[in-house]
């Protein structure tokens, strides 16, 4: 069943040309009580974060807008508790910047819009490849994320 795109969307669609797409900053620790070559990994409960933090239009040239949008994603792994905190053993996570041209000067909804449904799309190709580098960097179980995975 096909997914009707609303106008702001399509606007946004048919005016913004993907031009890069790069790491803004990254964190990844193992806890100090945690090591991950001698703990039972299969207790462990990793969750995942996506979130699209904001968006910027900048003057690239006299001619040239170009919109910045802020895509931070993590994963981490914890030990479930009955806790309202969960006891976090090891966290990855990264900020990408998604960075587009824009053709016409387009309103804010509809950038907003955009960088809700399509810029984690561009975005999450890079984050798979990071994380699943860092997993082995860190010697913490590879995660295999799908092509794509996002909540509507």
């Amino acid at each position: 069943m096909a997914t009707k795109i609303s106008k702001n969307l399509q606007r946004a669609i048919d005016n913004l040309t993907i031009q890069d797409v790069y790491l803004k900053s990254t964190q990844s620790e193992c806890k100090e009580d945690f090591d991950p070559k001698t703990t039972e990994l299969d207790e462990l409960l990793v969750q995942q974060m996506h979130s699209v933090k904001k968006c910027e239009v900048l003057q690239a040239n006299e001619s040239d807008l170009l919109v910045r949008m802020y895509v931070r994603l993590g994963t981490r792994w914890i030990t479930p508790n009955d806790n309202e905190e969960p006891d976090i053993k090891a966290f990855i996570e990264a900020d990408f910047i998604a960075e587009y041209q824009m053709a016409k000067d387009l309103e804010q909804e509809c950038i907003d819009e955009f960088a809700q449904h399509n810029a984690s799309f561009h975005v999450w190709p890079y984050w798979r490849e990071f994380l699943s580098s860092q997993c082995e960097r860190l010697r913490l179980p590879r995660v295999i994320l799908p092509t794509v995975q996002f909540n509507k």
